[in-house]
């Protein structure tokens, strides 16, 4: 670069032909050919989120293992509730046997008009009286899918 071009006040409105071409030369922005990401710039984002995804993958599990539980244990709520109004309105003993068909009253059914399911792909079954709650096959889970 010359000296006249570190020198030269571009503020000035007047240039002539030669500085107008001087000033081009200078001023020009050399754009490269070759745009993009690299390799190892790509391969560091990729890292990144394989990172992420291994530190949220096993908490998403964790949780909705958690709400299967959750739910499931809402739903033997409902079902001991269930007993009781039935064993209530039909004047049972607390030693009575009853049957999950027998609670069809008594909850609300699916869209199948089936009783509930267990979330987590558990059955339920009926206690062996109706002072024993229904109990579902994952209660040994964990979490447990039992009544507390």
């Amino acid at each position: 670069m010359s000296e006249t071009a570190l020198n030269y006040n571009w503020s000035v409105a007047s240039f002539t032909p030669q500085q107008k071409q001087h000033k081009k030369r200078i001023m020009k922005v050399k754009a490269t050919a070759r745009s993009g990401f690299t390799l190892v710039e790509i391969m560091i984002v990729v890292a990144i989120i394989g990172l992420l995804a291994a530190i949220a993958i096993p908490n998403f599990v964790k949780a909705r293992t958690t709400s299967q539980a959750n739910a499931c244990i809402n739903n033997l709520r409902q079902y001991d509730g269930a007993v009781q109004q039935y064993a209530l309105e039909n004047k049972l003993p607390s030693s009575a046997v009853y049957t999950l068909g027998n609670l069809t009253n008594y909850i609300k059914l699916d869209s199948t008009g089936n009783l509930p399911a267990c979330p987590a792909g558990g059955t339920y079954s009926a206690g062996a009286a109706v002072v024993n709650p229904p109990t579902c096959s994952l209660s040994s889970a964990t979490p447990p899918h039992a009544l507390p």
